[in-house]
């Protein structure tokens, strides 16, 4: 299956995705295992993946790591991010 990129990114949210859970000292491993209780499965690797803009994020994973970090998925779209 082939993805749409914008500009030469998956994903729009990575870059403050690993702002925010820097900042609520969460590692990346910490954030999947978190996400494995609510069932969503998503590997460290994943989340490595996400925040250097070279995967997609599904919109259940998104709610996941919103619910776990505490924020407003608005909150990750910081047009000046990227």
């Amino acid at each position: 299956m082939k993805f749409n990129k914008y500009n030469t990114s998956y994903n729009i949210v990575g870059k403050k995705l690993k702002e925010i859970r820097e900042s609520k000292n969460i590692s990346q491993e910490q954030l999947s295992n978190k996400l494995a209780l609510l069932g969503i499965t998503l590997y460290q690797s994943d989340i490595f993946n996400i925040e250097h803009n070279a995967r997609t994020v599904r919109d259940f994973e998104l709610w996941g790591i919103c619910n776990i970090l505490g924020i407003k998925a608005e909150d990750l779209f910081d047009p000046n991010s990227n």
